[in-house]
């Protein structure tokens, strides 16, 4: 029996206590709502965004922070919003106790999804 990539997920998810699992779901509503026409997978341990079967973001949760993976471009767009977070070339670490910012992963998935769709060269 094959799982399919979002059960996948929803067990990766379920694993994690209330609160980040809470964090989590939101997290993929948020790319789910904000790239329609995408499909879900696991990649490298984490929850997956793929379009056109190009890897579009990734998000996992860690210890202490939830990481978020849009590509290096993804990162490099946005270094003034992102400037007060950890962050290393594709990744950035927004702290589990801090407010995630929703809205600010939106606007780089919206980029991801120009970038892949080759608007943003």
């Amino acid at each position: 029996m094959t799982t399919e990539p979002s059960e996948a997920i929803d067990v990766y998810i379920a694993a994690f206590p209330d609160d980040i699992r809470d964090i989590l779901e939101k997290m993929r509503r948020v790319i789910k709502e904000t790239a329609p026409g995408t499909t879900e997978a696991i990649s490298y341990g984490m929850p997956t965004f793929k379009l056109n079967k190009k890897n579009l973001v990734h998000f996992a949760a860690w210890q202490n922070h939830i990481g978020f993976y849009p590509t290096p471009s993804g990162t490099s767009a946005f270094d003034t919003e992102l400037s007060s977070y950890k962050r290393s070339k594709g990744a950035v670490q927004f702290p589990l106790d801090q407010p995630i910012p929703y809205d600010l992963v939106k606007k780089i998935v919206r980029f991801r999804v120009d970038e892949v769709l080759g608007g943003n060269k």
